[in-house]
């Protein structure tokens, strides 16, 4: 009995003095690690790595940049079965615990011991919260004592619903997704509102082994890892067992879906993606910056839809140029087909279609995933065989003229007059393009396409491509004629010019585009009908260098224009945006604006920049005098370049253009006060229209990257202005049809269309033309001796 008492006096003693060697080493172990640790206090104000999203004015979004799929998502938002079920496969004590699980340690301690390998194991998820923000991956026993210190810091500085906040925001859950807002998007493309109990417990048991369990790339160990999570929360009240039964049969329906693009504008996000990283570096692609552009998805969509059918069209009025690929032998399982046509994606509604069979005149063609279609001859006529840029071989009279079995092609969709739908061949055009629309009173960027397809070339040509603007340049140069004295109604003689280059023999003979000659010309009608060698006199007879000062106006550099007569026919480079830039000046009332297409970035819900743009107009004293109480309103006031007296003469002189010029075929539209101008260089290797109203101006180029001739024929009134029509007809919907007031500082007089000088009479060869006062004509002798003769005269 006394050896009994001996024993336990012992016991007691060893296990007192065990405890207190345990607590000296935890004090110890902790004091070692303590000045390690980091702090919790940046914890609550943590920024995770939120990619970059660009959206357009009305809230599209346009483009997502950054490796990690991140949204975060507080608290309140997290749908409570999502709550337990990640507390069931995780820790189903988390409510519990103070940070960590000393039953989990223990046997990941034991396991450790027996096999003497280390496994994950024991770790609560306030212990996860602390590896994922704090720690490396990598498994020693100095990080999982660093590890548990964390914890239980954590647990003493924030509540519960925090932890599980940071942690279901940061947790990776395969395939780039990050938090559960990006998994549900990732693998089911929806809200967490919207999530099946099935498709919530999928996404709660991928933190364990998102590879080994994931629903995409390993469903069947997914759909296990499914079941173990339902019957965990089954086991733990948070389900009954009716749903658990009924989630169970549900089938594994994830696959990856991509962030949901709302609206096409990859070359406008392109622009938004470089400007971002210029000011943010490499965190634009993780600090969850939000850029709002100023593009709406009304006018974006009309821009990409109509350039792309006028590079389309074009492309097919120029021949069919064959298969992009033919295979042969031609395997008959559709496995083998998918596989051949895997390598080829679709290039925006062109699809890729392999030719399986032949008929008089049809084909039949194979398009993936056991679909198939039939091409009609209403889709196949128009292929005649392409030869050059001006010729097309004979009409096809039979499918087999056209295709062979093996032939990888395109096909599109498209509709009869009668709404009905049918296959028609088609071709990704070699022809390039682009279109920029501009609200003229602050330079806003409406719409911006920079070529048929983004992802086929990034180059941006809308404010890449430097081409010769050709006869689009000419209202600069009769802009600069009216400075310089010059009127609507000044007569230039349409002749040839011949002018010796450098000296020697060499001759420049420049020609109208017809190739005639229409003697005297007044100057309105010579750019209403783009007449080149008026033009040149006209620039000759100023002086060019008055011309390149007067370019200033319009926003170009006069050092990188060509100091030459050349210059009348457009010989310089300047881009699609610098184009439409230069015609709003025309079109606000004479004001240089600065195009901009960045409206405010933002950042979890804080504003840090807002566009401050030149505005036309602009009051501050009007403004402060309409200023709510508290309200902030930024304006510039754009400077004026132009007088309102130039401005309006050249508005009325290009609304001849389309009225009755090379621009006629925007009279489709139907509107008093459009105004513009065609642009083809020599050789028709571009082709332009720019138009514009006083509320928006837009611009078209088209041509090959290569610079190769377009084609005979294939000039801007033909090429660029349908795509102008097409995007205009939806831009000027919500636009009144309000022709600019002339200002009081000029007067109409009466002119001969002949001569340009000043009659009385109204008969079919006068008009009224638009002078300040001073510039008018004199009167013709004809009318002048008329009135003299007193015979004549009834006075």
């Amino acid at each position: 009995m006394i050896l009994f008492g001996k024993i336990l006096k012992y016991t007691f003693l060893l296990l007192l003095l065990g405890i207190t060697l345990g607590a000296l080493v935890i004090g110890g172990t902790y004091l070692h690690f303590r000045n390690e640790l980091p702090s919790i206090d940046n914890l609550r104000e943590i920024q995770l790595q939120v990619p970059m999203r660009v959206f357009s004015r009305d809230n599209k979004l346009i483009a997502q940049y950054g490796e990690k799929r991140r949204d975060p998502v507080s608290y309140d938002e997290i749908p409570e079965d999502m709550v337990h079920a990640f507390l069931a496969a995780e820790d189903q004590n988390f409510f519990q615990h103070y940070g960590i699980d000393p039953a989990g340690l223990a046997r990941a301690a034991v396991t450790l011991a027996l096999t003497g390998k280390k496994r994950q194991g024991g770790s609560t998820i306030t212990m996860q919260v602390a590896r994922n923000y704090y720690l490396t991956r990598k498994r020693t026993f100095t990080r999982k004592i660093r590890e548990i210190f964390l914890a239980l810091h954590i647990e003493q500085e924030l509540s519960k619903e925090e932890i599980l906040e940071l942690y279901l925001n940061k947790i990776y859950l395969g395939h780039r997704s990050y938090g559960i807002k990006a998994a549900a998007q990732v693998y089911y493309g929806k809200s967490l509102q919207d999530l099946t109990l099935a498709e919530t417990a999928m996404i709660a048991g991928l933190p364990k082994a998102p590879s080994n369990y994931n629903p995409v790339t390993n469903p069947e160990r997914a759909l296990q890892r499914r079941n173990y999570v339902l019957q965990r929360m089954l086991a733990l009240g948070y389900i009954s067992k009716a749903q658990a039964e009924q989630a169970s049969k549900e089938p594994v329906t994830a696959r990856l879906h991509r962030a949901k693009v709302e609206l096409q504008a990859s070359y406008l996000a392109e622009m938004v993606r470089e400007r971002m990283v210029k000011k943010f570096g490499a965190d634009a692609y993780t600090s969850g910056i939000n850029v709002y552009t100023t593009v709406t998805a009304k006018l974006q969509e009309a821009a990409n839809l109509g350039l792309r059918k006028a590079l389309e069209d074009y492309d097919r009025r120029h021949g069919w140029r064959g298969a992009e690929k033919h295979f042969e032998p031609l395997p008959e399982e559709s496995s083998a087909l998918d596989q051949l046509l895997s390598e080829t994606r679709p290039v925006q509604q062109l699809l890729p279609a392999i030719v399986t069979n032949i008929g008089e005149k049809d084909a039949e063609v194979y398009l993936g995933k056991g679909q198939t279609a039939r091409i009609g001859w209403d889709g196949l006529s128009w292929a005649r065989p392409y030869e050059d840029e001006s010729h097309r071989g004979a009409k096809p009279k039979t499918a087999a003229d056209i295709l062979k079995k093996g032939d990888l092609i395109r096909i599109q969709e498209q509709q009869d007059k009668e709404g009905n739908s049918y296959w028609r061949l088609a071709q990704i055009p070699a022809v390039s393009g682009a279109l920029v629309s501009l609200d003229p009173t602050n330079g806003a960027v409406n719409a911006l396409v920079g070529g048929y397809d983004f992802y086929s070339s990034k180059f941006n040509r809308a404010i890449q491509a430097r081409r010769q603007p050709g006869s689009g340049f000419k209202p600069v140069i009769y802009s600069a004629a009216l400075e310089a004295g010059y009127t609507a109604a000044s007569i230039i003689n349409d002749a040839p010019v011949i002018m010796e280059a450098n000296g020697d023999d060499d001759t420049w003979r420049p020609e109208n585009y017809s190739g005639k000659f229409y003697g005297p010309t007044r100057l309105r009608w010579a750019l209403t009908k783009s007449r080149n060698l008026v033009s040149i006199r006209l620039l000759r007879a100023m002086g060019i260098s008055h011309a390149l000062e007067h370019a200033r106006r319009f926003g170009f550099d006069p050092d990188s224009l060509p100091h030459s007569l050349s210059l009348a026919l457009g010989s310089g480079e300047v881009t699609p945006l610098q184009m439409a830039r230069a015609y709003a000046v025309l079109a606000n009332g004479g004001f240089l604006i600065e195009p901009w297409f960045i409206q405010r970035i933002e950042r979890n819900g804080e504003v840090l920049f807002e566009a401050d743009p030149l505005v036309v107009g602009c009051n501050q004293d009007t403004e402060e005098e309409t200023r709510q109480p508290g309200e902030v309103v930024s304006c510039r006031a754009a400077p004026r370049t132009l007088s309102e007296e130039n401005r309006y003469i050249m508005y009325s002189m290009m609304q001849d253009v389309i009225n009755s010029g090379t621009g006629v075929r925007a009279r489709v539209l139907k509107r008093n006060d459009l105004a513009g101008k065609t642009g083809t260089t020599n050789e028709q290797r571009d082709a332009w229209f720019t138009g514009y109203n006083q509320h928006i101006v837009t611009t078209v180029w088209t041509g090959f990257d290569d610079n190769s001739k377009l084609g005979k024929g294939e000039v801007g009134g033909r090429v660029a202005l349908p795509a102008w029509i097409a995007f205009m007809k939806v831009a000027l919907e919500d636009i009144p049809d309000e022709p600019p007031e002339m200002p009081s500082t000029l007067v109409t007089v009466r002119i001969d269309k002949n001569t340009g000088l000043q009659v009385s009479g109204n008969t079919a060869d006068t008009m009224f033309e638009i002078f300040r006062p001073g510039n008018e004509p004199p009167v013709s002798e004809e009318e002048e001796t008329t009135s003299r003769d007193p015979a004549t005269n009834d006075g």
